[in-house]
């Protein structure tokens, strides 16, 4: 099921979630998708009206359960800097802080997200979630886990949540936050509300105040086509170190790429031609090379190779050719 304006003067997605709480239409699962920074302060909107006491939509600020639930603003990236102090970091492994932690004080509100230095949601994450969810002796009333990121849970963490989500405890509501639908398992969005939030703007791949980071990706994408196999394998080389912080930059890699490739498809529209069978299946392939970074702890630097490869062959096709 999807949800989403269609018109207009419809609601924004942040309504049609509000709407469900006073209407008691409320589901077992949603999935938020579009900017992350949109998407998660409409989650964390969304669980703390799910569990106010004066059950409009809206979180009230004044019962008990909202005085409970407020957070401080700068951990979620929520546009209301609540008060209280930010939450201690997480720990996928659970050895150097919580695998979860509650939203603010609130004890039937849970958040789920990436551990400090890792890249992925990771099982045991998730388990220790179920386990939260299945016991008993909460407040009376509604619960709510926010999964945030979730398209970096590994493919074991999806499957674990499946479980959540076929069989939801009573009363429970999971509120998956994820920049794009397309990288969880095709089982989970079909249990879920699909809500479409506005998605990040396109990389600017021209613009002169674009950061000196994507600006390098650039230059290295319109050079690919006279690079050597030693030359490719010197540019993936950067892309090595720190397991989390090399993962961030490839992908950044594989996001300005992809504004590369609809940069050349664009360009060939335009000029009356069909893009070539290797840019569709460079597209395909950035799409793979995503899941593999994300959800199966793919070497980054190994993923920067295989990009970089694969896109010096599509470098060689007219486009390519027409900027030489």
């Amino acid at each position: 099921m999807s949800l989403v304006p269609d018109r207009p003067d419809a609601a924004d997605p942040a309504e049609i979630l509000a709407r469900a709480i006073p209407n008691d239409r409320v589901h077992s699962g949603y999935l938020l998708t579009g900017a992350p920074a949109s998407t998660t302060a409409a989650a964390l909107a969304f669980a703390r009206a799910l569990v106010c006491e004066a059950g409009r939509g809206r979180a009230c600020e004044t019962c008990h359960a909202c005085h409970s639930s407020r957070i401080g603003a700068a951990a979620t990236g929520a546009d209301d800097a609540s008060v209280g102090a930010p939450p201690i970091a997480l720990d996928g492994d659970g050895k150097r802080g919580p695998t979860y932690r509650h939203v603010g004080d609130h004890p039937a509100l849970f958040w789920v997200a990436r551990g400090h230095d890792d890249t992925r949601i990771k099982i045991g994450q998730i388990r220790d979630l179920q386990s939260a969810l299945r016991l008993r002796g909460f407040e009376s009333g509604r619960r709510a886990a926010i999964v945030e990121g979730a398209e970096s849970m590994s493919t074991s963490a999806q499957n674990a949540l499946l479980r959540i989500l076929e069989e939801p405890p009573p009363r429970t509501t999971l509120v998956l936050v994820a920049a794009r639908a397309s990288a969880l398992v095709a089982t989970i969005r079909s249990r879920c509300v699909r809500v479409r939030f506005p998605a990040e703007p396109e990389v600017a791949l021209r613009d002169p105040a674009m950061p000196a980071e994507t600006a390098g990706i650039v230059a290295l994408l319109d050079d690919l086509r006279g690079r050597s196999p030693g030359q490719i394998l010197d540019a993936a080389e950067t892309y090595r170190g720190a397991r989390a912080e090399a993962a961030e930059s490839v992908a950044l890699l594989i996001d300005v790429s992809g504004a590369w490739l609809r940069e050349r498809v664009t360009a060939r529209v335009l000029r009356g031609e069909r893009p070539g069978p290797r840019e569709l299946d460079a597209h395909k392939s950035l799409l793979q090379l995503r899941r593999d970074l994300v959800q199966r702890n793919a070497n980054p630097q190994m993923v920067a190779e295989r990009l970089l490869f694969g896109l010096r062959d599509v470098a060689g096709d007219a486009v390519g050719k027409s900027r030489a």
